[in-house]
């Protein structure tokens, strides 16, 4: 039995990784290889260039710059690898690099040089994408469509890229088209699709842009790239279980001419180009007539077809006076139909009309620059008249302003004086005096008719903006309108006025009303919020403006009433 002191065993293994490394020391790159994965490719398809030599280098001395010529080169990847079989040390480095054929044609990559030693040249056969050997060659490609090549500046158009792909997708990225001097945009969510293109089944996903050009000139549009791996059968021998390894790939859409025409010097006004806009309204209830005090809604649409939502104008409309408008906020939708961008605008106006009478409504003009027929158009809503009928509901007693209605009002006297002189002197101080009194009490009844007159208009004003506010649900505006509303009703029943909502609801028995309100405000401040609606409010309403608030009305009738003050004897 041969026991070998570990001292020795030491030792051997020094002598062994000693001469390991002379072994390595002394290798050096003598191999080098370069090979594409296949021939012929196809233009704006990517395909790899594979260079591998006998060394362990530096990673960075692979320099691509000579492809430049004829290629668009993508990224690259690197990997080394070290293995010993028999105490021989095998060394590589391998470079993985994309190349993209910008144009159809007989093409040679150049020899790439390395730690001193060339690749050989590879003739590269590239196909154009129409060509019918391509559709054998192509897993994945991109087409590009736009709506129209010649446009207005801020007109909008539309791109259509889809990507198809034959191969089955690992992951991967598709960039955004690019455009000097444009605004673009992605509209809605991807479309995926199948489709047969001789013979061979590709997977299609669909991605649709809006372009707005800022500039005009001659410009050039670049289609997304996109950037991913594909699955492909694994290469490995004695590969038991199959494996499907990965395939970086890249391919880039066709570049698309694209003409910017400038704003024409003949039109006037804000610039919207498109090849249809219209305007319409819509009025609810029917324009036919209406009360003093009781609003109706006038809807305005613009629809524009190649504008943004962006690009369409403020809607406005003036009325003339003895008329109120409380505009909402604009509703904005923008869709697709017929491969053109479709926006539109629609904007309530609620009118209420403060007196009767027949009003002028003025017609409402938009100017826009059609691109179909190349002309200055304006769209527009007629003027219109509407009848205003007086509503009895909101009529108040007329209020004595002058003498002269005091005196139409008031019936005539005869005073007769008899002959005896001292009465004639009793009746001329007995009238000096009346006519005193008659003026000092017409003084009194002009401010307080003022008074009176101004708390009348404060209280219809209140009342139209309160109705106003439950046509168009706006509960915030019906919660800070209401406190006011109900001390005037307070005040016309001779009552003291509250200081908060919660006190006039107290003090007012109005059960349906209360429990609106309680509704109302569940609905801003509860658990569970949810949109308000004012139609049953707004019933509560009218019939409170119109019976007022009687003494049966209050909770307690008895705090109302005068206290009576007794002074100790």
């Amino acid at each position: 039995m041969v026991i070998i002191s570990m001292k020795k065993i030491t030792a051997l293994l020094v002598i062994l990784f000693c001469h390991i490394a002379i072994a390595g020391n002394a290798f050096a790159a003598s191999k080098i290889s370069a090979t594409i994965d296949k021939n012929p490719v196809v233009v704006n398809e990517s395909f790899i260039l594979k260079i591998i030599i006998d060394d362990d280098v530096n990673t960075n001395a692979l320099n691509t710059s000579a492809l430049l010529k004829d290629f668009i080169v993508g990224r690259t990847s690197v990997s080394s690898q070290t293995s010993m079989v028999n105490f021989k040390t095998t060394r590589t480095t391998t470079w993985s690099t994309l190349i993209i054929a910008k144009t159809a044609g007989d093409f040679v990559i150049p020899p790439l040089t390395i730690e001193g030693i060339s690749t050989q040249a590879i003739n590269v056969k590239v196909l154009a994408e129409n060509d019918p050997r391509a559709d054998k060659q192509q897993d994945l490609f991109i087409t590009s469509n736009i709506s129209v090549n010649e446009v207005y500046v801020q007109q909008q158009l539309t791109l259509t890229v889809k990507l198809h792909f034959a191969a089955e997708l690992k992951r991967g990225s598709l960039t955004e088209p690019s455009l000097n001097e444009a605004t673009i945009t992605q509209i809605g969510k991807d479309k995926e699709s199948d489709t047969i293109i001789n013979g061979r089944r590709y997977r299609v996903i669909e991605r649709t842009y809006t372009i707005s050009p800022q500039k005009s000139g001659e410009f050039i549009l670049k289609s997304p790239v996109f950037s991913g791996e594909i699955l492909v059968p694994s290469t490995r021998r004695n590969n038991m279980f199959s494996f499907s390894e990965t395939k970086p790939v890249s391919v880039i859409g066709d570049e698309l001419p694209l003409t910017v025409r400038p704003i024409p010097d003949t039109f006037q006004g804000t610039w919207l180009p498109s090849n249809l806009l219209a305007i319409h309204q819509n009025w609810q209830p029917e324009l036919t007539t209406f009360k003093v005090g009781e609003p109706i809604t006038r809807s305005i649409t613009l629809t524009a077809a190649g504008l943004s939502e962006e690009q369409l104008p403020v809607l406005e409309m003036t009325v003339p006076k003895g008329l109120k408008v409380y505009p909402d906020q604009a509703q904005l939708h923008t869709g697709m139909s017929s491969g053109h961008l479709v926006s539109q605008k629609v904007r309530n106006f609620a009118i209420v009309a403060s007196k009767s009478g027949e009003y002028q409504l003025p017609e409402i003009n938009i100017p826009w620059w059609n691109t179909v027929t190349n002309r200055y158009q304006v769209a527009t809503i007629a003027a219109q008249k509407i009848t205003v009928l007086p509503n009895p509901d909101l009529e108040v007693a007329p209020v004595i302003t002058s003498n002269e209605q005091l005196k139409a009002i008031t019936p005539a006297r005869t005073i007769i004086v008899t002959k005896t002189s001292w009465l004639q002197w009793l009746f001329l101080a007995l009238w000096l005096l009346t006519t005193l009194a008659w003026f000092i009490s017409t003084k009194w009844q002009r401010k307080s008719a003022k008074k009176s007159s101004n708390k009348q208009h404060h209280a219809a004003d209140a009342y139209l903006a309160l109705i106003a506010a439950c046509k168009k649900n706006k509960g915030l505006t019906v919660l800070s309108l209401m406190p006011s509303w109900l001390n005037d009703l307070q005040m016309q029943a001779g009552l003291l006025q509250t200081a908060t909502l919660d006190e006039a609801l107290t003090n007012i028995d109005e059960k349906e009303l209360a429990q609106e309100m309680n509704n109302l405000q569940q609905c801003y401040y509860g658990k569970s919020q949810k949109e308000w609606q004012g139609s049953q409010l707004l019933i509560i309403i009218q019939r409170m403006n119109k019976q007022g608030i009687s003494a049966t009305n209050l909770k307690s009738n008895k705090q109302h009433q005068p206290v009576l003050i007794t002074l100790n004897p």
